[in-house]
């Protein structure tokens, strides 16, 4: 018997149809991997899952009992729980309070027992696997970190019916084998996981079934043992996928941007040293907080540099502000798109135009003809799927969130481009159009800067690869020296 069966689900949102006779099934002590495109129907089934959703018609059992009418607190008391990719932690609280929020009941007068709460608190996180003192307010925590407060909520709430949704997003490998001994304590312990990710090498590892959506219906259920990488590809996109890494030879130009000796104090990055030529693409390669992304955001002016110089145009200069930099052609593509790189609730018109608003603007009012021939011409470019340009983006896939955010930057038409996690959180179809775009760019002599936590990434697109450790540059290897083990190494400094 299954611990969790959904049967025949469909669902639809203003006519669109989003699940059409989804099944699905979770078995105790199993992982069970569910992939797909982004659209394919995975948010929508773990939605009508945890009670978010109801769906139009089919139904849902838990421990072979019909749940007739399901909802959010019916799930919670159904030992169902999810951890999202974007936590939904509250920043101004502490990691037991957040904690304590989500496990204990009683009245607003109850008295507090501060010292349990905490103890409470470290035992779980010792549990998730987090490094993290429960008197920390979240909004200081990385995004590792607090995914691993939400993981420890979930162990708290003695879930049996686990939704993890791309739990290792952001995750070293260190962090990420950490993890999968969580899950696999979980599993021991009889707990059915749902496992979303859009990393096929580690569902292969850590599932020991996996379900493919594609377009709202159930493609196949298989045992991994019985299916390879390629295979899984096939079923997610219909297609074979020759090249996900689809890096072509760039010839290298003058050199588009020197950092000689850089420092911030602020940032925690100290005597960085590196230069990216025009036609290249340097990777950015280090374990999380080594300070990849204190160093983009240290060049794009958000903490301005105390020491060193960065050199655009031959000039040599301090980006002391966003506007600086970008009135020097320097783009930044933040790590967090829905907090950084894209405004939600703005068109897709909106978002591409607003690092560029003198392009599209008359008299100091938006000239929205101009603003929609900017946005048409990008939706093409990029192959952006919207209905239309004043959709809003968060209505879209992330792949398509995601090139809108780079839209945003090639619209100042920068000769070098910072790309923190390109390709974080996109389906493998999305991976695949975002480094076409990649060597797009590059061909037409762009310098690009691509930070990422993915090795195969680093490996398949970089010329040059900079590996950061302790807040600086470790080493630099060139396409033919890099390999997983040489950026391993440097990343934990054992040059």
């Amino acid at each position: 018997m299954a611990l969790l069966e959904a049967t025949a689900i469909t669902k639809s949102f203003a006519g669109v149809q989003a699940l059409r006779g989804v099944s699905f099934a979770l078995r105790s002590g199993e992982v069970h991997a569910l992939l797909g495109e982004n659209g394919a129907g995975k948010s929508t089934l773990i939605k009508v899952i945890t009670g978010a959703e109801k769906p139009d018609s089919g139904t849902l059992t838990v421990d072979g009992q019909l749940v007739p009418h399901h909802s959010p607190a019916a799930a919670r008391a159904l030992g169902i729980a999810a951890v999202y990719q974007q936590p939904t932690l509250f920043p101004d609280l502490t990691v037991e309070e957040n904690i304590a929020l989500a496990l204990e009941r009683g009245g607003m007068w109850r008295r507090v027992d501060w010292r349990a709460r905490r103890r409470q608190a470290r035992e779980l996180l010792d549990r998730s696997g987090a490094e993290v003192a429960p008197e920390r307010t979240v909004g200081t925590l990385s995004m590792p970190e607090q995914q691993l407060v939400e993981i420890a909520k979930a162990i708290g709430a003695q879930a049996r019916i686990l939704v993890l949704d791309e739990p290792t997003a952001s995750l070293t490998d260190r962090e990420v084998a950490r993890l999968f001994r969580v899950i696999g304590s979980l599993r021991s312990e009889g707990a059915g996981i749902i496992y979303i990710s859009h990393r096929l090498d580690e569902v292969t590892v850590i599932a020991n079934r996996v379900t493919v959506l594609r377009d709202g219906q159930t493609i196949a259920t298989r045992d991994l043992r019985d299916v390879d990488r390629a295979e899984l590809v096939r079923l997610m996109v219909g297609r074979d996928i020759d090249a996900i890494f689809p890096k072509r030879h760039v010839p290298i130009g003058k050199i588009a941007l020197q950092v000689n000796g850089l420092g911030c104090r602020a940032a925690g990055i100290r005597n960085i040293t590196f230069e990216v030529r025009r036609g290249e693409i340097l990777g950015i390669a280090g374990l999380v907080g080594s300070g990849r992304t204190q160093l983009a955001e240290t060049l794009f002016g958000l903490t301005p540099a105390d020491d060193g110089a960065i050199v655009l145009h031959d000039d040599a200069m301090r980006t002391e502000s966003p506007a600086e930099a970008i009135r020097m052609k320097l783009g930044y593509l933040p790590e967090d798109r829905r907090q950084h790189g894209v405004v939600m609730e703005m068109p897709v018109a909106a978002n591409i135009s607003l690092a560029n608003l003198e392009a599209v603007s008359r008299n100091g009012l938006i000239d929205h003809a101009r603003e929609r021939g900017l946005a048409w011409s990008y939706v093409e470019r990029l192959r952006i799927k919207t209905p239309s340009i004043y959709t809003e983006v968060g209505s879209l896939s992330g792949g398509n969130q995601q090139k809108v955010a780079v839209a945003r930057w090639l619209a100042i038409n920068p000769e070098v481009l910072i790309l923190d996690e390109p390709t974080q959180g996109v389906d493998i179809g999305s991976k695949s159009e975002i480094h076409q775009i990649m060597v797009e760019l590059a061909e037409q002599g762009m310098a690009i800067v691509m930070i990422s936590s993915e090795l195969p990434e680093i490996l398949g697109m970089s010329d040059r690869v900079a590996v950061m450790h302790g807040g600086t540059i470790a080493g630099i290897l060139s396409r033919t020296e890099a390999t997983q083990e040489k950026i391993l190494a440097l990343a934990l400094g054992q040059a």
